[in-house]
């Protein structure tokens, strides 16, 4: 399949082929990696990584699987370049397509990586932006494979809010796939309706079955994967704790939720997760709203059901297969 050249910038701009053969291609470059067979495709070739948001998962993965391809990779982060600043996206995009072969995006309006693939002569590719992560639903469903075997006749559920990157993408994601997604939120949680609506009409065309529900109890029924995401998404104020923890204390991930789902369902997690009071933030937010955790209680990210490190994992397995289709001609 050719994609090279292609941008990544969300999953809507690939067909449900080219994202099969994208967790193709990452499940084989995983595969030769744990055997220790060098894939070294795109050899003297050069990345730019743009964080304009920190990242401990999407800059490693990004790093390492540039160097496992024979890349080398150059990292700015917000004190480190002028984009939007002294310099605009456009002239920055153009500036760093003479230096580099790729430019990953990390940061804040998806307005800006799409600004950023229409002036750049080489392929972006989406890290996260405040409206996607397509990276992230590549190891999510590459995660979910290799545990079930396949997509096919599985059901997702999303819990808590579903009205940014990680709801939005998983709902896209397994629209394209033919999957079968729940969002479980509060009214005033879900989705985008316009977003909704696109998606809905590509189930249409792949037999995919979209639900959006208030009732987690309901939701459960038949989940085969439970997966949730922090309730305060990164840059947002203090001022906002308050009435979103208390809005989605009802959709926490503990053991009586999960007890309803599937017996072989299984935990996912975006990371990080505050399940228990052992980083700065999670203390503060518990302490001062008086939990033990917030969106998913210690025993369930700690149990055999959870594969939140074996998807952590993933991402660098996944990340390496968009950039190695993107920059190198390759069949499988």
């Amino acid at each position: 399949m050719h994609l090279k050249g292609n941008d990544f910038l969300k999953l809507l701009d690939y067909t449900p082929e080219q994202i099969d053969y994208l967790l193709r291609l990452a499940a084989k470059l995983k595969a030769e990696k744990k055997a220790g067979i060098p894939h070294r495709l795109c050899e003297g070739k050069n990345v730019a990584l743009i964080f304009e948001k920190t990242s401990t998962r999407t800059r490693s993965s990004f790093e390492v699987a540039a160097h496992d391809l024979g890349m080398g990779s150059t990292y700015l982060d917000s004190t480190g370049s002028q984009i939007g600043k002294k310099e605009s996206i456009a002239d920055t995009a153009r500036v760093l397509s003479g230096m580099f072969d790729g430019i990953e995006y990390r940061g804040y309006g998806q307005s800006i990586v799409e600004e950023l693939a229409q002036y750049a002569s080489v392929p972006v590719w989406n890290g996260l932006t405040d409206e996607f992560h397509p990276t992230q639903i590549l190891a999510d469903f590459l995660t979910i494979r290799e545990h079930f075997g396949s997509l096919e006749n599985i059901h997702l559920v999303y819990m808590g809010d579903a009205r940014f990157n990680m709801g939005n993408s998983l709902m896209v994601g397994c629209a394209k796939m033919g999957m079968h997604f729940t969002a479980c939120a509060p009214e005033g949680y879900f989705p985008d309706a316009q977003l909704v609506a696109e998606c809905q009409a590509i189930a249409a065309q792949t037999g995919a079955v979209l639900d959006f529900i208030s009732d987690p109890a309901a939701a459960m029924q038949g989940a085969n994967v439970i997966y949730t995401d922090i309730w305060v998404s990164m840059g947002e104020p203090e001022s906002v704790w308050a009435e979103r923890i208390a809005a989605l204390a009802p959709y926490q991930v503990n053991a009586a939720l999960m007890a309803k789902a599937d017996p072989n369902a299984i935990f996912m997690h975006c990371l990080p997760a505050y399940h228990d009071k052992k980083t700065v933030i999670g203390s503060e937010m518990c302490t001062r709203f008086g939990r033990e955790a917030m969106e998913v209680t210690d025993d369930v990210f700690e149990s055999a059901q959870s594969v939140v490190f074996q998807e952590a994992e993933n991402r660098m397995h996944t990340i390496k297969a968009v950039m190695a289709a993107t920059l190198a001609e390759i069949e499988l």
